[in-house]
């Protein structure tokens, strides 16, 4: 993505100010408290302007929890972590009614879910049961406790985090979960010159205490929604449909997959371009922004054969062909 407009200029003559401003401040207080992983930053960002869920997959140690943690605080958001284990229960998530003394009837008690920002670290070590009882929340944003439907915030987010190399005691994610994540984030190893910013940030203080250290400034009320309602206005021409639609389909029918996909993946790709649209400043969509989408959106929903993965491939390789082979519509 592109860098953003001169913030010197007068945000009247900005074409999205709100989007703006907001990823320039998250830039600058994301900044002081991680070093590097820009992409990563934008991809959270977007998950939250778009109003969808993400997967972070990336080794212990880079930053994950933290990220997300230093988001809550930047866009003034509630947030709540739970630790998934073999043993966790959907009501540790999700809440239980319980009497108390001298009650006559059950009052319920509500469980993290009920949050803006919800972090779920090493959700694929959370049994199947705990696992689908974040379907509901995670497609219809309520908890139906008893009968009872509670809505769950406006800004409900999850984010999950998973190790890509443990697989002792895991519970992989099923397909109809994976499907309701609208990005699947990967992060990286920082470069030799990030790693060392953090040897220097973390001189003086533990890691623990690094967020509390460094205040981060959150953005100013009424920002985020501003920002979220610009990405919902991009521009998207009858010709751009035509072509999201063409690289979804095109996936279902690739002779290394063996599930591609889904209608609701196609509709995500659209709201991630959108979003890639609105971080250039732009109010209309191009190619190009589908093409940066392809990937996080669609890398976790689409499944290779056997034999694609004894050859090598992987789901961005396989994609990266699907996008080459897709014409680009004309401008």
């Amino acid at each position: 993505m592109s860098e953003e407009p001169n913030q010197s200029e007068n945000p009247e003559e900005i074409l999205l100010p709100a989007t703006t401003r907001l990823l320039a401040h998250a830039r600058r207080e994301m900044g002081r408290v991680i070093a590097g992983q820009e992409e990563a930053i934008k991809e959270v960002l977007i998950a939250v302007l778009c109003q969808g869920h993400a997967l972070l997959e990336g080794v212990p140690g880079v930053a994950k929890t933290l990220m997300v943690k230093a988001l809550g605080r930047l866009l003034g958001l509630g947030f709540q972590r739970v630790q998934a284990t073999p043993d966790l229960m959907p009501a540790d998530i999700l809440g239980t009614s319980i009497l108390r003394p001298g009650a006559e009837s059950f009052t319920f008690h509500a469980g993290p879910v009920f949050t803006d920002l919800l972090l779920v670290d090493e959700i694929n070590r959370m049994p199947p049961r705990t696992q689908a009882a974040l379907l509901e929340c995670m497609e219809e944003r309520q908890v139906t406790s008893d009968g009872v439907r509670r809505p769950l915030p406006d800004w409900f987010t999850v984010f999950a985090t998973q190790n890509p190399v443990d697989f002792e005691g895991t519970y992989p994610l099923p397909e109809a979960q994976l499907d309701r994540f609208l990005l699947k984030i990967r992060v990286a190893y920082p470069s030799e010159a990030e790693e060392l910013q953090i040897l220097e940030r973390h001189h003086t203080g533990s890691g623990a205490g690094l967020l509390e250290h460094i205040s981060i400034k959150p953005i100013p009320e009424g920002l985020l929604a501003a920002a979220c309602g610009e990405v919902r206005a991009i521009r998207v021409e009858p010709e751009l449909y035509s072509y999201i639609l063409a690289v979804a389909r095109r996936t279902r029918e690739w002779p290394t997959l063996l599930l591609g996909a889904s209608p609701r993946a196609a509709l995500s790709l659209m709201r991630v371009a959108q979003a890639a649209a609105a971080f250039d400043g732009r109010d209309y969509l191009i190619p190009d922004d589908v093409k940066r989408a392809v990937q996080p959106v669609l890398r976790h929903r689409v499944m290779l054969k056997p034999e694609a993965e004894l050859e090598g491939f992987d789901a961005d390789r396989v994609l990266a062909d699907v996008v080459a082979a897709v014409p680009v519509p004309r401008q």
